[in-house]
């Protein structure tokens, strides 16, 4: 029969305390480290058998390493092979930010400003005509419906890596990658619908569009530029 950790003899403790022992969920804990686990493929778990760093343990089916700090009896982390390792994900917030720059696009320059509508260069729905602004009206939606799909990709995405006990990104990178994501939607959607396929221009309002869609494309770069290099710094800091 497998004894657990006595917490109460010095063995089992480190400068800051008894520690917790190894969770079944894989997830990154700390323990001292006189109390991981022995396993050995001839017999059941011991405890109270000190590893060396980087030494794989397994505890109740999950594998881990044992940090350099906990091989001195300090305390340490043991981490999930797959877990402690991983990267934050970075996709959920480019996805994220695509999908809400797309919002910001809708609701701020098609329905608040009404500078333009998504069809209203493409010459068969004119805005100043009630079928073109029923035509320009469903593209727009599906326009939105577009945007939420992103949103919709991404938030399954990032639980996902909370799920499987990768580490949350901090704030300034969520931040950084949002503001990447926005950056890159005004990017694309620039290029294609202002200047490929021209559906429309950021104003149709004006006789000269072609500042406002230039300056669209400088904002867009610019977002881009300072949300990459805030999402790299923070990663960098950590």
């Amino acid at each position: 029969m497998t004894r657990g950790p006595d917490w109460s003899t010095d063995r089992c403790r480190s400068r800051d305390g008894p520690r917790s022992p190894v969770p079944r969920d894989g997830r990154f804990w700390h323990v001292s480290s006189a109390c991981v686990p022995k396993t050995g493929t001839d017999g059941p778990e011991t405890w109270g058998q000190p590893r060396r760093a980087g030494e794989p343990v397994r505890a109740r089916g999950t594998v881990g390493h044992v940090s350099a700090g906990s091989a001195r009896g300090y305390s340490g982390d043991v981490t999930g092979s797959d877990a402690g390792r991983a990267a934050p994900p970075r996709l959920p917030g480019l996805l994220l930010g695509i999908g809400l720059g797309g919002f910001v696009d809708g609701i701020v320059l098609h329905q608040i400003l009404q500078w333009h509508h998504l069809l209203t260069d493409a010459g068969r729905f004119p805005a100043d005509t009630v079928a073109g602004l029923e035509g320009n009206t469903v593209a727009d939606g599906l326009f939105h419906v577009a945007s939420w799909l992103f949103v919709l990709a991404g938030t399954p995405l990032l639980v996902r890596g909370w799920r499987q006990g990768r580490p949350a990104p901090p704030w300034p990178t969520r931040a950084g990658l949002v503001l990447a994501g926005w950056g890159l939607f005004n990017l694309v959607e620039g290029i294609v619908d202002h200047h490929l396929l021209t559906l429309h221009h950021v104003r149709d309002d004006v006789a000269d569009p072609l500042p406002w869609d230039l300056g669209f494309l400088a904002f867009g770069a610019a977002l881009l530029l300072v949300g990459w290099s805030l999402a790299r710094r923070a990663a960098t800091a950590r």
